[in-house]
């Protein structure tokens, strides 16, 4: 190995070899003992994806990190790890339509009991709790009616009873950070805004107690989804420039927003920078800093508008992600969330037409230009 003299590497070197040797049995055999050990083989820890790790780790002030292969590896690692047959969960209703499906999973084949809560009224939660009840999972701005969760009066409606409350943070990365308001585990999806340049897919779980993390990362080394140095490389990358682009994103997607509240062809505005958002003074305490840079709105011609929409814009994609430098556009009720029957979708507040705009860092002037020739399509 070469040893530098009096210089160091800028960024994070990529470590892209799997096997590490000792000269020690013994100190082999300690490295088995939990991720702050030594590296020894790439499953169980790597260099770059440990510093990874380490930044999301600080950037939500957290105790210690598991980063994963995809964001629905870190739910599903977290789920898995601490959830077994005869459990109970208590969620909001909306989430996320792959974290949906997963709940819908656990029940069908592990007899984990999940009961939905609108997520208005933490007296939903204590009214909810049971004595099997171990997960309060939420979703800081959930995808994609951008409804804005009250953390703080949330946590603390499960507070000294033993329950773990799990937070998506996916939307608001900077923005909010879970752990202060009293949330157990951080997941995001960092194929989102933490890699943010469309290239990269993983996901993260962040924990507020070493123990909990631990017991996690016992069971995702074994599942397997740990995440893939490469791709931890290129997610600390982003990271450096992940607070100019959230900012850029959170302004943007309040212009446009405002811009779609006054058109005649939307019907309904979904953003937490609105006056007129249901939890629009939850999201002023909460997310002082901006609103994120996802929107949703329901066209005038419903499901026929939203699809007509979609296909016409020019200069925004019609894609299925967010969070990415360019401008996404999708329809949730046929991708994201169609796991869903007409009766869920209800439930969670999403249209058969509502449409997701996911803003990049395109001029607002650019954005809304196109917007408007794909509305006036759609119309």
């Amino acid at each position: 190995m070469i040893t530098p003299v009096g210089s160091r590497p800028l960024g994070m070197p990529l470590y892209q070899g799997h096997l590490f040797s000792f000269e020690s049995a013994d100190d082999l055999a300690a490295a088995f003992h939990g991720p702050d050990e030594a590296f020894f083989y790439a499953r169980m820890g790597n260099p770059t994806v440990r510093s990874l790790e380490r930044a999301v780790t600080d950037v939500e002030g957290g105790a210690g990190a598991l980063a994963t292969a995809s964001g629905m590896g870190a739910v599903n690692a977290v789920l898995m790890g601490l959830l077994r047959s005869g459990d109970h969960v208590i969620a909001q209703t909306a989430l996320y339509g792959g974290t949906y499906a997963l709940f819908q999973d656990l029940a069908d084949r592990w007899g984990v009991d999940v009961t939905y809560i609108a997520a208005d009224d933490p007296a939903e939660v204590r009214d909810a709790l049971r004595p099997t009840t171990r997960l309060l999972y939420l979703e800081t701005i959930a995808n994609p009616t951008t409804h804005v969760t009250d953390l703080p009066a949330f946590t603390e409606a499960v507070r000294g009873t033993g329950v773990l409350t799990v937070v998506d943070n996916t939307f608001a990365p900077l923005l909010c950070r879970p752990i202060e308001h009293g949330a157990d585990i951080v997941v995001h999806s960092t194929t989102k805004y933490l890699s943010g340049h469309g290239d990269v897919i993983g996901g993260i779980a962040v924990f507020a107690d070493r123990d909990v993390h631990h017991r996690v990362w016992s069971h995702a080394v074994e599942l397997g989804s740990v995440a893939d140095p490469f791709a931890a490389w290129m997610t600390l990358r982003g990271l450096a420039t992940m607070p100019l682009r959230v900012e850029r994103q959170s302004a943007s997607a309040l212009d446009v927003a405002r811009r779609l509240a006054a058109h005649p062809a939307a019907d309904r505005v979904h953003y937490p920078g609105l006056d007129d958002h249901p939890q629009c003074a939850v999201a002023r305490r909460l997310l002082p800093d901006g609103s994120g840079g996802v929107l949703a709105f329901e066209p005038t011609g419903g499901r026929d508008a939203g699809r007509v929409f979609s296909e016409a814009v020019r200069l925004i994609s019609l894609g299925p992600s967010l969070g990415d430098i360019a401008s996404l556009v999708m329809h949730p009720a046929s991708t994201s969330h169609r796991q869903m029957d007409a009766a869920s979708l209800a439930a969670a507040g999403i249209g058969e037409g509502t449409v997701r705009l996911s803003i990049g860092l395109e001029h607002p002037d650019d954005l809304w230009a196109d917007i408007e020739q794909a509305l006036a399509k759609s119309a």
